[in-house]
């Protein structure tokens, strides 16, 4: 399962992509740059000004291999794939749970369960790692709240209800994940979640480390055959993964925040990489961009120990598993769909 680890990363403007036999070929000003195996890769994504050739796309839709197009800075803007795989029993299936309260309610239980969970143990940890700081009062008092909501979503069963207490424990969370940043206030400043445009320089930075884990996550459930656009948690529209957004709430704390955190305190990224542009957004430069890209690309060959499998996994396979463990599901192989719960 190495494949799934590696998705080659194009943010060179100008780039060409074209298919050499069974490669892809990363040319610059017609200089190949890179020559990647198809078989190696599990997506490529493109940032900006660049094109594929059409022999490319077909060659990826054959091999699997997930094709994303998002701007310059990391907007979602196009998904090439090939012939749907999977059962259509199973999408059939997933389409009539979304129909079905009881069942919808399920899986965004399970979801926001582990979400809020996953946001609590990042807390915690920051506790334990800072016992004399400043604002561990601030985090001790988030902690404690997030518990009482876990308490309030095993007792919900309506999927708005669920949606909701999700909001509520999102606002605990981000309305102390400024306290978690050991660099000046000035440089990092954080004063809770804004995107579309994001304001700040922390914003920008989860914004595309989020789009990253959601590519991730849309390739892993088309990989197991189920539909990403029709979710249970998040609200169907045109153009939206909502299923892939859906179990990506579980593992953003672990995977996303973690690291974007890491980055910043460890000072691998600096503000001086971020810019506000006319309108009031702030973007990563293409320095910045590309070190981010490296770090996530690092953070996916971790391993940890998968909570429901009990087996040592990296972390580039936990969208993988998780799309399985939730196809299970919905076939009716698992009792209930087991979320990711980081210890």
């Amino acid at each position: 399962m190495k494949q799934l680890l590696n998705t080659l990363y194009v943010t060179t403007q100008g780039a060409y992509l074209a298919k050499d036999g069974e490669t892809v070929a990363v040319r610059v000003e017609q200089e190949t740059k890179l020559r990647v195996p198809i078989h190696t890769l599990s997506g490529i994504v493109c940032f900006g000004q660049v094109s594929c050739s059409p022999f490319l796309m077909g060659l990826c839709g054959e091999s699997g291999v997930a094709l994303s197009f998002l701007t310059e800075h990391g907007r979602f803007l196009a998904h090439v794939r090939g012939p749907v795989s999977g059962n259509v029993l199973l999408r059939r299936e997933q389409y009539r749970w979304a129909d079905r309260p009881e069942r919808a309610a399920a899986v965004a239980r399970s979801v926001v369960l582990a979400k809020i969970a996953n946001c609590r143990t990042v807390l915690l940890r920051a506790l334990r790692d800072r016992a004399e700081a400043d604002g561990t009062e601030e985090l001790e008092h988030a902690a404690r709240r997030l518990g009482r909501l876990l308490e309030t979503v095993e007792g919900a069963t309506q999927v708005e209800e669920i949606r909701g207490h999700e909001g509520d424990a999102a606002r605990v969370y981000f309305g102390v994940f400024g306290r978690l940043i050991g660099v000046p206030e000035e440089e990092f400043f954080f004063r809770g979640r804004n995107r579309r445009p994001p304001l700040d320089n922390m914003n920008a930075l989860l914004s595309f480390v989020y789009t990253l884990l959601t590519h991730d996550m849309t390739g892993a459930l088309e990989g197991v055959g189920l539909d990403p656009a029709v979710g249970y948690l998040h609200v169907d529209r045109p153009g939206r993964p909502s299923l892939a957004l859906d179990l990506v709430e579980e593992l953003r704390p672990v995977i996303a925040d973690r690291l974007a955190l890491s980055l910043v305190n460890r000072r691998q990224v600096q503000a001086s990489g971020f810019r506000r542009t006319e309108s009031g957004g702030v973007v990563m430069d293409d320095a910045t961009r590309k070190e981010v890209l490296v770090a996530y690309q690092k953070r996916k060959q971790e391993e940890i120990q998968h909570p429901f499998l009990q087996e040592r996994v990296a972390f580039g396979l936990v969208p993988h598993l998780q799309a399985m463990l939730l196809a299970r599901f919905i076939r009716g192989d698992l009792d209930g769909y087991p979320s990711f719960l980081w210890k």
